[in-house]
């Protein structure tokens, strides 16, 4: 799973995502853990979206039978705009986030799970 970002957010924090819960809204992030291998709520301040795309890496490796999967998040932002959301994210996994390193995210999700940040070359972003 690839998300690019230029200098947008990963949109609401599971706070703000919460904030409307309903009891559908509570069992998808049940769901999202689970797959995830996490065990306990994350704090409000963690971005829903980088949850979503991580369980959504873990799903689709699956499906194809991958050995792992991988959710990559390739940046072309000057400013890193949400490099400190994706470290919190990487803490849920007792992992200091390293820009341009692949890590293990955690090891009890359904396949093993690695995540990495990268920066593109910000010069392609001119037109």
């Amino acid at each position: 799973m690839v998300e690019g970002k230029v200098s947008e957010s990963f949109g609401p924090t599971l706070g703000e995502w919460r904030g409307d819960a309903s009891p559908e809204k509570e069992s998808r992030l049940r769901f999202l853990l689970s797959t995830l291998g996490l065990t306990e709520n994350p704090a409000g301040s963690v971005r829903y979206q980088l949850l979503h795309r991580a369980a959504s890496s873990v799903i689709t490796g699956e499906q194809f039978r991958a050995a792992a999967a991988i959710m990559l998040v390739h940046s072309f932002s000057e400013q890193r705009v949400g490099w400190s959301d994706y470290q919190s994210f990487a803490a849920l996994f007792g992992v200091d986030a390293t820009e341009g390193v692949v890590q293990r995210l955690g090891k009890d999700s359904r396949i093993p799970l690695f995540g990495v940040w990268v920066v593109g070359n910000c010069s392609f972003l001119e037109s």
